[in-house]
């Protein structure tokens, strides 16, 4: 398939007239072709009118449609072969073998929302019959069901190009709800965008849907995105990046006339807590183990572990030790874009030049562009309090030892953290009282709370929550990846007394899509 540099609006190729972008392949700094034009207002317009057009045709699309449709769009993204691979690669700087696994993962979950479409559970079918005979007042007929909440937008993410990008867990999540999506790409990967986005129009096409079911803008400033946001037909929006950009379109979500839910996922620092008993009987292999999920993908994963909290003694000087042997033999990894080097880059010199932290170890430099080198340092607990700068987000594969007192100096770090998508536990049996005691604590500042394994990957099932308290996302209540991300473009409705012939197919007396519904309070099976 041939790039073109267009924006997908409708099953229409457009070019845009603002000013364009370019890929950058991050090991080499070339430019990569084509040029991706900006839209202006007139294309966001036409994608919105688009989606609203299609949104109540789409939203009553059969169990069947709907799910063969996000089977399709997998089915069209496997099609593309290695010329996507090829290209994410090149765009990304990331390795063949991640991207071939991120394709699997994205069509993967596109599958596994296909399945959550067909069950049916996601309609949260609720139907309370008429008892015109209770006393001392009657019931009327009631019967609630879930619909979608209207086109939604979804921001491409940098540091997954395919899973939290143009396909992503957003995109299917939202599609599977009965919402038409519009899509902002990425900078950092337009021609992997396109591609993709091709795959969709292209399925959208095969399954007869109409042609606002999807869109794909490109724009290198704000003009795209915050238009995007602000029209009045866009009724939700999820975002994957830093805590600057997702703030700012999330004031302009709150701002509208009729403000609008903006799921954000932007900062986190992922603590890891190895515990007394568990570092004292395994620090080294803990501190190897560590340092390989610090490493992995150049430190650019959501997850990254980027802060170890323990009390402080000989067991944790092993851990300590061990790790800075594992951060010199890392080698230098190409990181996503020049600027996420940059950042990278002045992150870590901020820690360093705090006064604060003393450096343990570095990896190897490298020669190339945009080379992530590996960093471990470590500061005293209440140096870490009293200076933000040590308390922030570095994205890349540093990371920062909090050296505790003792267990109450632990409990008050802990207590200052911000919001976390994910915490983990390193502890053995006798640490079960240390744990119990932090447990409530952990709850209230995090997402996902791991025992014995490491952060970084991140399972897309039924039960995983991807998600957190502020700033890890904008709103704790909701997940972006497994089956329950489906609920954040979803809204209850509730019929009275509408007659049969009216009610929506899941509501009907008859049950024809033989839903498992809650009738008069009790679970039919």
């Amino acid at each position: 398939m041939n790039l073109t540099g267009d924006m997908l609006i409708g099953q229409q190729a457009v070019t845009g007239s603002r000013d364009a972008i370019h890929a950058i392949n991050p090991a080499t700094n070339e430019r990569l072709e084509p040029a991706y034009a900006g839209g202006t207002q007139a294309e966001v317009e036409r994608a919105c009118e688009l989606a609203w057009t299609a949104f109540d045709l789409y939203r009553e699309t059969s169990l069947e449609t709907r799910a063969k449709f996000l089977e399709t769009i997998a089915e069209q993204i496997e099609a593309l072969g290695d010329t996507l691979i090829e290209r994410a690669v090149a765009e990304s700087g990331l390795p063949q073998a991640r991207i071939q696994g991120e394709r699997g993962r994205t069509c993967g979950q596109l599958r596994l929302f296909a399945r959550v479409v067909r069950d049916g559970e996601w309609l949260d079918v609720r139907v309370d019959p008429a008892l015109p005979e209770r006393q001392p007042l009657p019931r009327v007929d009631l019967r609630q069901r879930q619909i979608g909440l209207g086109p939604v937008v979804v921001f491409g993410a940098s540091n997954f190009p395919l899973a939290f990008s143009v396909a992503g867990g957003d995109t299917a999540s939202a599609l599977a709800a009965g919402c038409p999506v519009i899509v902002k790409a990425h900078s950092a990967h337009p021609g992997t965008s396109e591609l993709v986005g091709r795959a969709i129009q292209a399925a959208v096409k095969q399954c007869g849907l109409p042609e606002g079911v999807f869109s794909l803008l490109f724009g290198s400033g704000r003009e795209v995105g915050q238009a995007l946001v602000t029209d009045p037909r866009v009724k939700a929006a999820g975002f994957t990046g830093s805590r600057s950009g997702g703030l700012a379109l999330w004031k302009a979500a709150q701002s509208r006339p009729e403000p609008i839910p903006f799921y954000a996922e932007m900062s986190s620092i992922n603590p890891v807590f190895p515990l007394p008993a568990a570092l004292a009987a395994r620090g080294k292999e803990m501190g190897e183990a560590f340092v390989a999920s610090l490493n992995m993908g150049a430190g650019q994963f959501c997850t990254n572990p980027g802060l170890v909290i323990a009390v402080k003694g000989p067991a944790l000087d092993a851990f300590v030790a061990a790790a800075g042997e594992a951060v010199k033999a890392s080698g230098s990894q190409t990181m996503l874009t020049p600027g996420i080097f940059e950042a990278y880059e002045s992150g870590v010199k901020g820690i360093a030049d705090s006064g604060k932290a003393r450096e343990i170890a570095r990896g190897s430099k490298g020669d190339g562009p945009n080379q992530c080198q590996t960093g471990l340092f470590v500061t005293a607990a209440q140096d870490f309090l009293d200076d933000e700068a040590l308390q922030a987000e570095v994205f890349g594969s540093t990371s920062l030892v909090v050296e505790c007192a003792d267990a109450a100096e632990l409990k008050k770090v802990t207590e200052h953290l911000e919001g976390q998508l994910t915490i983990t536990l390193q502890m053995d049996d006798a640490d079960l009282d240390a744990a119990r005691e932090l447990l409530p604590t952990l709850e209230r500042k995090a997402g996902r709370i791991l025992v014995n394994g490491w952060p970084t990957g991140v399972e897309v099932c039924d039960a995983m929550v991807h998600g957190g308290p502020f700033p890890a996302t904008s709103d704790a209540r909701t997940t972006s990846v497994g089956t329950a991300a489906i609920h954040r473009f979803l809204r209850p409705v509730c019929y009275q007394n509408l007659p049969d012939a009216l009610l929506p197919e899941a509501l009907k007396q008859d049950n024809p899509l033989a839903l498992k519904r809650l009738v008069d309070g009790k679970r039919e099976s």
